[in-house]
């Protein structure tokens, strides 16, 4: 374990934040959150802070006695609106803080990417592949990238900087794609688009909390990791695991092919931009289940760590905790 740590969490009243505060705590870490809203949860360690403000997020940074910025703040939806709030938010935000850490004299910064600078690609890329991505979401987490290896390229000696590219983050409380899936066979409202032999790659909230915590111990230079809980499950293992820990039963033989689900998503698609609603249906969504989205975590077991909890554990547990009425949601 690396020595306790005076960290600046920008972002830290969301889902990661939230338990990657309690984690570095019950480490020992003086951990102080900046954020635009609160969580419920460590308000007394909050203070109001726009990471797209430099006066704002300077004065937060320096009342913290930080000696490490960790940015989790993102603005990562697939419906944000208008786009430009990823720019704004992901890559201004990013030279604001190399701006505040560099005034400050902060010598170490972790981010929080995404495998979504990877667009789609075959096999299982790693962190050395190139970047093409597909979204606004993705574009700015690579620009945002290039902004931060500027700001440690600057002094390479001296400066610690840590980028995690994290797939899909799953856990209780969380309402994400993984969350919308189970909760429509909870409620009987699921149709199995595509034959469900994709693999996903996806990631417990309290394991790559972990992996953050484990790389205050790294020293200077850059290093990036892609963050995925290992094995990879397919989508049909995935679905059979979350209807036979509802009740629902076993997993239907019907299944809607692709092409038919994407129309259905395009038409509910159109209902929405029509009456402003959100739907759990939606073109993109379609297309992410369906697709075949792995990746490499080879760097991440090279580092030495390992997570405290399986990836069937880990969907056991948010399933029971959302559904079952057991478990703890929020860590406190």
């Amino acid at each position: 374990m690396s020595s306790p740590s005076k960290i600046a969490l920008i972002g830290g009243s969301g889902f990661i934040g939230t338990r990657l505060t309690a984690d570095l705590v019950a480490l020992g870490h003086d951990v102080r959150i900046g954020d635009l809203r609160d969580s419920g949860s460590f308000n007394n360690r909050r203070t109001f802070t726009d990471v797209r403000d430099e006066a704002l997020l300077f004065e937060f940074v320096k009342n913290s006695g930080a000696d490490t910025i960790i940015n989790l703040a993102a603005a990562h939806r697939d419906d944000v609106r208008p786009v430009s709030l990823y720019y704004d938010t992901n890559v201004t935000g990013a030279r604001v803080t190399c701006d505040v850490a560099s005034k400050i004299g902060i010598k170490r910064i972790i981010f929080t990417s995404s495998v979504a600078v990877y667009g789609h690609q075959d096999g299982e890329p790693d962190e050395s592949a190139p970047h093409h991505p597909i979204n606004p979401y993705g574009e700015t987490k690579s620009q945002a990238e290039d902004v931060f290896r500027a700001w440690a390229a600057e002094d390479p000696i001296n400066r610690t900087l840590i980028i995690i590219r994290p797939t899909v983050v799953f856990g209780p409380t969380n309402r994400g794609n993984v969350h919308a899936l189970m909760d429509q066979i909870a409620r009987g409202r699921f149709l199995m688009v595509g034959n469900g032999q994709n693999r996903k790659s996806m990631a417990y909230v309290g394991n790559i909390s972990g992996f953050i915590a484990h790389t205050l111990s790294l020293g200077s230079g850059s290093h990036v990791f892609n963050y995925i809980d290992k094995p990879d499950f397919t989508t049909a293992q995935l679905v059979a695991l979350i209807f036979e820990r509802t009740g629902k039963g076993t997993l239907p033989s019907f299944h809607l092919p692709k092409c038919l689900g994407l129309v259905a998503g395009c038409v509910f698609d159109i209902l929405a931009r029509i009456s402003g609603r959100t739907f759990p249906i939606s073109r993109i969504r379609v297309e992410k289940f369906c697709a075949q989205t792995v990746f490499s975590a080879d760097k991440v077991k090279a580092s030495g760590y390992i997570a405290p909890t399986s990836l069937r554990d880990a969907l056991i547990e948010t399933i029971d905790a959302e559904f079952n009425g057991t478990g703890s949601p929020r860590p406190e």
